[in-house]
């Protein structure tokens, strides 16, 4: 007769320190030095359930640090999981308390608190941690900041972007596609310094001695430096191991990419900077999350909001770490939705508080670079032509102002609008009206809504003229363009005025006011709207933009606005600043308008071949580097591109991911638990903000029309560093199928190669000098352009 086999229950050690008398009621205690002179990987302790006061029983789990994961990696700095016990219901004594949500279970366990250190010795041991970002901090100061005055000339953007700091100091209204809070910490590094203002930073040019260069550069390289420490306490934050925290930092200390853009008079590397802190900031309050609305929750909601604010005010593409931070907020909020302990209020509280610090917050951060960029920059410069005529006659060194406020028939005037401009930035369109004779000794007569006006350039005597013809461009609309003269013309020379709209005098005034009244100019006859937008003539018109008439009459296309900027007539009062003040959100949507404009219209160039640029597909492998100088053999040569090693696995990290993710979801389906709840929600978490993070800042370049070059993909780069981070922690430095000693050769092995391919090619950030010929093995792909060939 066969037996059933053997069953052995251990019903707990006779050593108890409490003695249970209901299984249902306690739950054993260990002690801690029981637990001491036992080491295990992770060990529990349990507290009675009547002894707790939170609304659920929680246990306490001892887990393994960012380190190897051995008891001795912790000490003293002990670290706690809390997680809810399923059983709390049945605790008689529990009493219910209010709830505000638990803590997601991915990203860094928080740390238990440390006692006060009894002596230096103890303080400097609690410390320890702070040692790792100290010396790559050191080490990036020493990468960021040897020779970085070695090239004495204007070197790539420095010829553009350096213009910013001169500018600055003369306070002139200089326009650029980018928001101003780069500029503004440009021309501060030039105040900073003592640069006068005098350079015109021509591209390849020497920089004199008046020109303190080195240190404006040595400023702007500080921002490249600091993405070192954040990339550490990042990885720190996302829950990694100490071993894939290292690789992290490595590769963002050692990238000549992100090394050579950082040592130069440019806005990437606070681009860069505001990049990295924003994902810093983001993965700071995601560990508050178990403490909401605790003082700590809400520095770090605003501190990421804040940094969004910052990011997008250097350049518009910080808007792709900005959609990073809405998704996670979209998620984190639909999880709370779906949290039914959550009350009402809690749940408005959390919007409301998202709202604040994650949209209101960043906007006004955006809004107030704009104001200081008005308030320093109020001298007239070489980008006030693209503002109204409205906010030019508030700029020092401009006459607009002195225009007699009305517009009288017989006074000449000038008829302007932004986009239309010929070569010299001079405004190209002056009218008279005169269906009958004007009378200098007459009675006035004042220009209003409803009356036809004929048009005349200043040069040519040209009247401006429209007629049944197809514009060059614009197939759609009509032609516009120059016919007859004072004694010569036709009834297509005409032009009806229509008011839009008054900024000082409201929607009311009949009157035409110069500079704040808007008015389109409908075409007498063919009834069509004289229209000026985006359309750019061939290079028989000098790249201007179209004016033509439009058939469609839409009131509220702005580009067929127009307003009267500049008039005299002897017999009318001149004006006054105090009649033009120009409202800021009206100055601010107009600036955002003109800088998208431009930067929309910056599309290659089929005339001519730009060698420069490179197509986002050139750029996860590194297809094509960028030559930021001349070549010549007598000349420091620079060379933008990345470490191969990081690029490349960076991007094959990607595809590991998501392949990843789906054989998972294949176990998971067949019934297969790879992994723990704990362990599944800290590999989405972080997978998600890497995928996510490189996707936001990689699909956008596919679809632009916009000319594109490398650098545009270093901020991206940075998400494929923490993805390859975390596929090699996921698979080997937080596999629990290698020893500490394996893990250590692979980490090894792995920092050696970046190390020594940054060694190999760290010339081509610090500058290659002499002959190219003589640097040999640089070229790793027949595509790479560094040498003369």
């Amino acid at each position: 007769m066969n037996r059933p086999p053997a069953v052995a229950i251990d019903f707990g050690s006779p050593e108890s320190d409490i003695q249970s008398t209901s299984s249902l009621e306690f739950e054993h205690v260990g002690h801690p030095d029981h637990y001491h002179q036992h080491h295990h990987h992770r060990a529990e302790e349990t507290l009675p359930l009547h002894y707790m006061s939170e609304e659920k029983a929680r246990r306490r789990v001892r887990v393994g640090g960012a380190g190897g994961g051995t008891d001795a990696d912790f000490n003293e700095k002990e670290q706690f999981e809390y997680q809810e016990y399923d059983d709390a219901g049945k605790d008689v004594y529990n009493k219910p308390r209010p709830y505000n949500g638990t803590r997601i279970s991915s990203g860094r366990l928080p740390a238990h608190p440390l006692p006060p250190p009894a002596s230096i010795r103890e303080f400097i041991w609690q410390n320890l941690d702070l040692i790792p970002p100290i010396v790559y901090t050191l080490l990036s100061c020493w990468t960021r900041f040897h020779n970085i005055g070695e090239s004495n000339v204007v070197v790539w953007d420095e010829a553009h972007f350096g213009k910013f700091g001169s500018h600055y100091l003369k306070r002139e209204f200089y326009f650029d596609v980018h928001p101003p809070l780069g500029k503004m910490l440009v021309g501060l590094a030039g105040l900073l310094s003592g640069y006068d203002g005098s350079f015109e930073f021509k591209s390849g040019e020497v920089y004199p001695d008046t020109v303190p260069y080195v240190a404006m550069r040595v400023m702007l390289a500080t921002f490249g430096v600091l993405m070192v420490p954040l990339a550490w306490y990042t990885s720190v934050e996302l829950g990694m191991s100490q071993w894939a925290s290292h690789l992290t930092t490595l590769m963002v200390l050692l990238d000549v990419g992100w090394l050579c853009i950082s040592r130069f008079i440019l806005l990437d590397s606070m681009l860069l900077f505001f990049t990295f802190l924003t994902v810093f900031c983001l993965t700071r309050f995601h560990n508050e999350q178990y403490d909401p609305f605790s003082l700590d929750w809400w520095a770090w909601l605003f501190l990421t909001g804040f940094s969004i604010g910052c990011v997008t005010s250097v350049k518009m593409i910080g808007l792709f770490v900005t959609a990073l931070v809405g998704v996670y907020t979209i998620e984190d909020l639909w999880d709370k939705f779906g949290d039914t302990r959550l009350t009402v209020r809690q749940q408005i509280n959390h919007w409301a508080a998202r709202v604040i610090c994650l949209i209101v917050v960043p906007i006004l951060v955006f809004m107030a670079s704009f104001k200081i960029h008005f308030m320093v920059l109020n001298h007239s410069g070489p980008g006030d032509s693209q503002m109204s005529s409205l906010f030019q006659a508030n700029l020092v060194g401009n006459d607009f102002y002195k225009n007699p406020l009305d517009v009288a028939i017989g006074s000449k005037q000038q008829v302007t609008c932004y986009h239309y401009k010929d070569n010299n930035n001079e405004w190209l369109l002056l009218p008279t009206w005169e269906e009958k004779p004007y009378d200098p000794n007459g009675e006035l007569r004042y220009l209003k809504n409803g009356d036809a006006i004929r048009l005349s350039h200043v040069s040519t005597t040209r009247n401006l003229h429209s007629h049944t013809v197809a514009a060059p461009v614009t197939k759609q609309n009509y032609e516009v363009s120059g016919y007859g003269n004072d004694t010569v013309g036709d009834s297509h020379d005409y032009w009806i005025v229509e008011v839009v709209d008054d900024i000082k005098w409201g929607k009311k005034s009949d009157k035409i006011h110069s500079l704040t009244t808007r008015m389109r100019l409908k075409h007498k006859v063919l009834g069509c709207y004289l229209r000026a937008a985006n359309a750019i003539l061939p290079q028989w018109g000098f790249k201007q933009v179209e004016v033509s008439c439009d058939k469609e009459n839409n009131p509220g296309d702005a580009h067929t606005y127009w307003n009267v900027e500049s008039h005299w007539n002897d017999r009318l009062p001149q004006g006054d600043m105090k009649l033009y003040k120009s409202p800021f959100l009206r100055d601010f949507w107009h600036l955002n308008v003109a800088m998208m404009t431009s930067n929309n219209a910056l599309i290659p160039d089929p005339d001519k071949e730009d060698i420069l640029a490179s197509k986002p597909f050139d750029w996860p492998f590194l297809h094509l580097g960028l030559r930021m100088c001349g070549w010549g053999d007598q000349q420091i040569k620079y060379y933008l591109m990345g470490t191969p090693v990081i690029w490349w696995g960076g991007t094959i990290s990607l595809a590991v991911g998501l392949l990843t993710f789906g054989f998972y979801l294949l176990r998971w389906q067949r019934k297969y638990n790879d992994m723990d709840a704990r362990e599944w929600d800290h590999f989405l978490y972080v997978g998600k903000i890497a995928f996510f993070g490189w996707a936001f800042h990689f699909v956008p370049f596919l679809i632009m029309g916009r000319v594109t070059y490398l650098h545009h993909y270093l901020p991206t780069l940075y998400f494929s560093v923490l993805m390859f981070a975390h596929v090699l922690d996921h698979y080997i430095f937080s596999s629990k199928r290698f020893s500490d000693k394996t893990k250590a050769i692979v980490f090894g092995v792995i920092a050696s190669i970046i190390i020594f391919t940054f060694w190999w090619f760290s010339g081509v950030a610090f500058g290659i000098e002499g002959p190219i010929a003589e640097h040999t093995g640089l070229r790793w792909r027949k595509t790479w352009n560094i040498y003369n060939d």
